[in-house]
């Protein structure tokens, strides 16, 4: 752990259009392959160009020499975009809290009419903010993929949260909550359906997780007051980021929900991931290298330190 040494490197605003003609994803402009986009006025679903899964992959598995060192086997899935808002220049931070709730809603869609196919077990819905994670467009998307079989975090998460129920008989996740309410030192921000924290085991330094206070397992579980709670606590978190460095910050975040194969899960327990690289300014990222790379992180900030600062920037990102 190294002390803390954030410093604000103020950053020219970029000029960003609230439409761009030259940009893939506004309403009526054109994609890859001629495809032209709707004049679409909330949100728009479209399959990728450019999918890394599809639907018509066999399953077959390769063995080299059946000696099980070199193993692979095929993964049929379905990826989808999702435009969040037809204007160029806003994002999640920057949005109406009701236009997020809209967003919520098309998630919510989404993962019912994916999970319903029976080729799907594991929808992942996820965003990528900013160049620095990869994001190629500005224009405020997401991603939903959908596969046949557990992707290999969220299989980790559930064997997690099924040997804790049944060692313990309580949710893994319902108890964590609970304890990081009462400790107080790692909450961000809260509200009466969810709330946001740095994890005791965070790694990337303003690293936070969504959990949501009621024991649900998928979006489809939400009332309409928690589809509005959820909009708030996803607002206070990115416009909070905005405010570390003043400036756009970038992350990957990522819903985790129940499998979709139709299977109970009561240990599966909804919570919202993200992970932004910034350490102490907006040039200085943070990289997993030497001891890290090969043995095991090492935090450049203590959780706790992270909650404060963040949570002395909520009242002035709301």
């Amino acid at each position: 752990m190294r002390p803390w040494q954030g410093q604000v490197d103020k950053v020219p605003p970029a000029k960003i259009l609230e439409y761009d003609p030259d940009c893939y994803l506004c309403p009526g402009n054109e994609r890859a392959g001629g495809i032209r986009n709707p004049r679409y006025a909330h949100t728009f679903v479209f399959e990728n160009d450019f999918a890394a899964l599809r639907p018509d992959v066999p399953r077959d598995r390769l063995d080299v020499e059946n000696r099980g060192l070199l193993v692979a086997q095929g993964e049929p899935g379905i990826c989808r975009v999702m435009c969040i808002s037809p204007r160029h220049d806003l994002t999640q931070s920057t949005m109406p809290t009701q236009d997020i709730e809209a967003v919520i809603r098309t998630w919510t869609a989404q993962f019912q009419e994916l999970g319903a196919m029976p080729q799907i077990n594991h929808v992942q819905v996820f965003e990528n903010r900013g160049a620095a994670m990869g994001a190629s467009n500005p224009h405020p998307h997401c991603q939903i993929w959908s596969t046949g079989s557990i992707p290999e975090i969220p299989q980790k998460e559930f064997a997690a949260q099924r040997s804790f129920l049944d060692k313990n008989k309580s949710c893994l996740l319902c108890d964590y909550a609970m304890l990081e309410e009462r400790q107080k030192v790692r909450v961000v921000g809260r509200n009466e359906g969810f709330i946001a924290l740095v994890p005791f085991w965070a790694v990337w330094p303003f690293e936070i997780m969504i959990v949501s206070r009621r024991h649900l397992g998928t979006l489809i579980d939400f009332t309409p007051a928690e589809v509005g709670g959820f909009a708030g606590i996803l607002k206070l978190v990115t416009s909070t980021y905005d405010r570390v460095f003043d400036a756009p910050f970038p992350y990957s975040m990522g819903l985790h929900q129940s499998p979709t194969d139709g299977g109970p899960h009561p240990a599966s327990h909804f919570h919202v991931h993200f992970f932004p690289p910034l350490l102490r300014s907006t040039t200085i990222r943070k990289f997993m290298v030497g001891f890290e790379l090969l043995g095991t992180p090492q935090r450049d900030i203590t959780a706790e330190i992270a909650a404060e600062r963040l949570r002395s920037l909520v009242s002035a990102s709301i």
